[in-house]
């Protein structure tokens, strides 16, 4: 299975992202924030990164910039997992850059899907 980065500074939603995804047989890192999922794509590089845009500090924007001007992480699939919900907020967020974009709260059936589909290669 894949090593899935999954970055949100809510204890909460980071411990449901990684249970669901290590009880489907991935392998599930973890970061608090944005500067620490910048340390971690470098030292791990992960099959994917999932996202929470709205962090203190280094927001997911910001990490997204740095990971993409690095060589050694720009190619690295990142989405969006965000509670940014209103209508153009996934244009947004794909105009930004990123290669998806998933929506809080996670449905457990949808939320796999989407994923097993990201990690195919193909956007969600």
């Amino acid at each position: 299975m894949a090593r899935i980065l999954v970055v949100d500074d809510d204890a909460r939603n980071l411990r449901l992202a990684a249970t669901v995804l290590e009880q489907a047989g991935h392998e599930v890192l973890t970061a608090e924030g944005g500067a620490e999922s910048v340390e971690a794509a470098f030292a791990h590089a992960p099959d994917l990164i999932l996202m929470d845009i709205q962090m203190p500090g280094m927001d997911g924007g910001s990490a997204l910039r740095r990971l993409r001007a690095d060589p050694r992480t720009a190619a690295l699939q990142v989405v969006a997992l965000t509670a940014l919900a209103m209508k153009g907020d996934a244009e947004r967020l794909l105009a930004e850059g990123f290669d998806g974009y998933l929506e809080k709260p996670i449905r457990y059936k949808e939320f796999l899907a989407s994923v097993t589909a990201l990690l195919a290669g193909k956007s969600r």
